[in-house]
């Protein structure tokens, strides 16, 4: 019997590899070591006798001679013939099983030179792999045809290629919000990473006549080397640069702090993606006449000063830019009115007067109106964007330069701070709906971007607080450039404010009276409240991709709409009868409720809730589940008894559904009504109508008492922990002050399935009485935040201390 072969041993390149550092000898050492393996398994049980008919190609990354400790070892079995390939398929499971049998994750793909040559629409990876072939062992005639026919199928099919890479690659920066910026960057698909460098490889293969590209060698150096820590720390093919291993990596190469080795890497990653996208669009114009039409269009554009040739802009005129700084300004505004990127030329020529600006910036002079038409115009964030990369932002502002690629760790935010502000601007002008028409009542809309350009500056600051140290640089800024005294005075309250109504949102009922009469106050003027509620859609949306749901969208306009009645004095006119009126039997449900109730739903769900009572008089309980526009809802009427809130959540959790709000009514029937809003992050309920059945089903059994809850929840998998430095410490506040009939308890703690259930059983326990839920959560964060009453009063400061010890250990 054959003898297994050994595994090929990674350890000696990885100990080598950390003790100095160098991938490249790292990359050349697996490479070769996985080349003698792939020879011999193809010697011994590929070729019979004679390497006819078959060869062996590397391909992908292992064909650039790049292959990682732990990459697939891509190859191409190529067959003269597919009925050879037939006759082989013993032998090649053979030569595959040996690969595995050694450790090698082999992707593998068997074609013939025909084959090859076509363009594989459904396989464009294919296709692309070709580009980085290596002959490895077999049949030399066959590869020598195969090489001879690649050439004439590369040109011929170079449009379709250039096409295919393109879509793949725009796709690509699409699932990865097109920045580079991310706080936990996956080092290899990330923009700007290791698929960008091979990108502009590819490209610039393709490319006729061949051009030379940027030097990007030390970039490639650098990324190679983090990649090769990531596997080497895993263990696997694991390319996500996290908190743990940034601080790891700093630790092992005795780097001063991961922080300073982050913005290295953000340097060479914007380096890398700059190139990537001026190869992708230099390809897209060359291989598309529609492109070439469009363009011609565009360049009617031009004017005296700018030009705009292959959809770029470019100075007409360079020499003048030394006489004239003021173009720079004016040529950032042709492209926030336009919507025409800069020509690499034009970004160059502002790099060599840098410093130059800087001097002539530096001086106060009365800037403010150009900026505020750069800022206010259609395509702002364009430009915005434009000067941050070319320098020009923080030659203008300096205070900027300390959230350059500033790395603030708290599991929420996906991106750096400098990221972060660019992302909110372009949130701004990306609002759809009634956050449209509201951004078109603003009057000086470049207020609000430039707002939101300062409004974390301060984060680099440390030692201050972040808020006043955003508002102390953002008012030496606004002094330079002589911005009026109305303008400044705006944009320093939105910077102040700037977390009001997330804060109301995340820990206040939005319905609650005095919510809204807090917020009133806070925000004084209408016009200050429509502004201040952009800034919290874009500052919100802005923090990862999935920040701004349509949930939180929808509280964020009811908060808006409450306080602007509420400031416009139509409240009066909305006020209702403590009595209820109507038939007896609506007044015998509605008596003992709240009167939010009433303000809180419409005659049509008192009439839906009025027929689940009378339903569950027969049967204890009755349950009703339907979607809504952007979540999920759960209402439920039954007779009260303690724990019955905590039954219902957990069971929701236990369900995987995310719980966003609660509220809980009773009559002096002691008829309970709660009715659940949650979210479904795995479209379960959606695409699996019987689970809303089954989801029902259970519910009404957790109410009855007939299913342990707490089983249902061991039985869901459990999150992965944070890191030990990012562990959260629980924390229970109380708050008399915040609503007129209930106390407030705030808890934040870590977040983990069941964790609602748990606080909602201490509350109970200790006597409290759920009016109202408010759920958030931030990366690993939970934030829930109960309206609790006792007796139908507010908590006394008794039972406020018990019930604190209670839910400190329930959250642990």
């Amino acid at each position: 019997m054959e003898n297994r072969p050994s595994k090929l041993e990674l350890a000696p390149i990885r100990q080598a590899f950390l003790a100095t550092g160098d991938a490249g000898i790292a990359l050349a050492e697996r490479t070769a070591q996985v080349d003698r393996a792939v020879v011999e398994a193809a010697g011994d049980l590929l070729f019979s006798e004679v390497p006819a008919g078959v060869t062996v190609l590397a391909v992908g990354g292992y064909g650039r001679r790049q292959l990682f400790p732990y990459s697939d070892v891509d190859l191409l079995l190529l067959f003269e013939s597919e009925r050879l390939a037939l006759a082989r398929k013993d032998a090649l499971a053979a030569f595959l099983q040996r690969l595995w049998d050694a450790g090698m994750r082999v992707s593998h793909s068997v074609h013939t030179p025909a084959e090859c040559a076509e363009i594989q629409d459904g396989n464009i990876e294919f296709n692309v792999a070709l580009l980085d072939q290596r002959y490895l062992a077999g049949d030399r005639a066959l590869y020598a045809g195969l090489v001879e026919k690649l050439p004439r199928f590369l040109k011929a099919g170079r449009d379709p290629l250039v096409r295919n890479l393109a879509r793949l690659a725009r796709e690509r920066y699409a699932k990865y919000g097109n920045t580079f910026y991310h706080l936990e960057p996956n080092v290899k698909e990330t923009p700007g990473g290791l698929r960008d460098y091979q990108l502009i490889g590819w490209l610039d293969q393709l490319r006729v006549p061949r051009q030379p590209g940027p030097d990007l060698a030390e970039a490639f150096r650098f990324l190679a080397r983090l990649r090769c820590y990531l596997h080497c720390q895993a263990g696997r093919d694991h390319n996500v640069l996290s908190f743990d291993a940034q601080d790891a990596l700093a630790a092992d190469w005795r780097e001063s702090d991961a922080a300073g080795w982050m913005r290295r890497y953000y340097r060479h990653s914007r380096d890398i993606h700059r190139a990537a996208l001026r190869a992708l669009d230099e390809g897209e114009a060359r291989s598309s006449n529609l492109y070439a039409q469009f363009r011609e269009w565009r360049a009617r554009v031009s004017n005296a000063d700018f030009s705009v040739h292959r959809e770029q802009v470019h100075f007409r005129a360079p020499q003048r830019l030394s006489l004239d700084p003021g173009m720079v300004l004016h040529l950032f505004e042709f492209v926030a009115r336009h919507g025409i990127p800069l020509s690499r030329e034009a970004g160059e020529l502002i790099d060599s007067r840098l410093a130059h600006l800087r001097d002539i910036f530096a001086a106060p002079e009365a800037l403010w109106p150009l900026l505020h038409q750069i800022f206010a115009l259609p395509y702002a964030p364009l430009a915005v964007r434009a000067m941050h990369e070319t320098g020009v932002l923080s030659a203008l502002f300096p205070e900027l330069e300390q959230i350059e690629c500033l790395v603030v760790r708290d599991f929420y935010h996906r991106y750096t701070v400098d990221e972060h502000s660019l992302v909110a601007i372009e949130k701004l002008w990306s609002v759809a709906g009634g956050y449209r028409d509201l951004l078109g009542e603003v009057k000086q809309p470049g207020v609000l971007g430039f707002a939101l350009l300062f409004h974390d500056v301060g984060k680099g600051s440390p030692g201050e607080g972040p808020v006043d140290a955003s508002l102390r640089l953002a008012e030496s800024a606004m002094g330079r450039i002589h911005m009026p005294a109305a303008e400044r005075a705006t944009v320093l309250y939105l910077i102040r404010q700037h977390l009001d109504l997330s804060a109301a949102m995340q820990s206040r009922d939005v319905f609650d009276p005095q919510t809204i009469r807090d917020v009133a106050h806070q925000v004084e003027t209408v016009e200050r409240l429509k502004a201040l509620t952009l800034v919290t859609w874009a500052d919100i949306s802005a923090v990862n991709p999935s920040a701004m749901t349509p949930w939180r969208a929808a509280q964020l306009w009811q908060l808006y709409l409450a306080v602007y009645n509420e400031l416009t004095r139509e409240l009066e006119t909305e006020r209702i009868d403590t009595v209820p009126s109507g038939p007896p039997e609506r007044i015998a449900f509605l008596q003992g409720f709240p009167t939010r109730y009433l303000r809180t739903h419409s005659e049509a769900q008192i009439d839906e809730h009025m027929a689940l009572e009378e339903k569950s008089r027969g049967r204890g309980a009755a349950v009703d589940i339907r979607r809504l526009d952007s979540a999920w809802q759960l209402t439920l009427v039954a007779a009260d008894r303690p724990g019955l809130f905590a039954s219902v959540a957990g069971t929701l959790s236990s369900f995987a559904m995310n719980i966003l709000k609660a509220e809980a009514f009773a009559n002096r029937r002691g008829v309970v009504l709660d009715t659940f809003t949650f979210a479904d992050p795995t479209r379960t309920l959606e695409l699996n109508p019987p689970e809303v059945d089954r989801l029902h089903a259970t519910i009404e059994r957790a109410i009855a008492g007939k299913t342990d809850v707490r089983a249902l929840l061991r039985s869901r998998p459990k999150p992965p922990l944070p890191s030990p430095n990012a562990r959260i410490a629980t924390a229970v506040s109380f708050n008399a002050d915040a609503s007129n009939t209930a106390t407030l308890v705030e808890i934040v703690a870590a977040d983990r399935p069941g964790l609602l259930y748990d606080l909602a059983s201490a509350i109970s326990s200790h006597g409290g009485n759920i009016e109202v839920v408010l759920i958030d959560t931030e990366g690993h964060k939970a934030i829930d935040v109960f309206y609790v009453t006792a007796g139908g009063k507010k908590l006394d400061a008794e039972r406020q201390h018990a019930l604190g010890e209670a839910l400190r250990r329930a959250a642990a």
